[in-house]
């Protein structure tokens, strides 16, 4: 694998072909789980690794599983490497487990990983599966990580709730003053969707400024040339 490759896979998993904000895939744990940065960011490393590995898997056994059963395949393999997690999780992290409850079992039938293991672990060799998954994940990182973050510090005032659940003794930061009473719609489903339909209109707004810019490029030269 050449580093272009490399950087192109990056780009689509991170930015272009991003799972939360472009594809708008997996939106149940999106919604759900992200009520702060901590929750949003666990599950999201638990879905890397599931990805990474369900893509190297996949790509490994490719010609050997037929055409016609393969989704329920890739279905078992996805579902084994999560039974992993989900019991890694449960023996490690138990507090957090408690909290993520069902939506760890759950990554079993989400969207981006069922369809990166279908739309490219399935056509790719092991390494490129394998690098695809673990920028898709980093891509939904980032953004329920940003989305947790936002509804978190406008619900509550705070950032990282819950963090003495991964590493003990931590304690969440206080951003705003102890008496803020908290803005509770942020906390809620509705909440969820209104912030991250904001997300996407800032992603959205950021690539039609590169697109105008790249635009305007090309004519700067000629416009110095005519000058002269």
């Amino acid at each position: 694998m050449t580093p272009a490759e490399l950087r192109q896979i990056a780009a689509n998993g991170v930015w272009k072909q991003n799972s939360s904000l472009v594809q708008i895939l997996g939106l149940c744990p999106l919604l759900a789980v992200t009520t702060n940065l901590v929750n949003g960011a666990m599950l999201s490393l638990a879905t890397i690794l599931v990805m990474a590995l369900s893509g190297a898997a996949v790509s490994a056994l490719r010609n050997l599983i037929p055409h016609e059963i393969r989704i329920p395949v890739f279905i078992l393999i996805v579902a084994t490497l999560v039974t992993v997690v989900d019991l890694l999780f449960n023996a490690n992290l138990h507090q957090l487990y408690l909290v993520l409850g069902i939506f760890i079992p759950l990554i079993v039938t989400n969207c981006i990983v069922l369809a990166r293991v279908e739309a490219f672990a399935n056509k790719n060799p092991p390494l490129q599966s394998m690098f695809d998954g673990v920028f898709m994940g980093v891509g939904m990182l980032w953004t329920l990580s940003l989305l947790g973050g936002l509804r978190e510090l406008i619900g509550k005032g705070t950032l990282f709730s819950g963090i003495d659940m991964v590493i003990p003794g931590l304690s969440p930061l206080q951003l705003f003053p102890a008496d803020y009473p908290g803005f509770l719609l942020a906390l809620l489903p509705p909440g969820a969707f209104i912030v991250l339909g904001c997300l996407v209109a800032w992603k959205n707004w950021i690539e039609a400024r590169a697109a105008a810019r790249g635009k305007r490029a090309p004519l700067a030269p000629a416009a110095a040339g005519h000058s002269h």
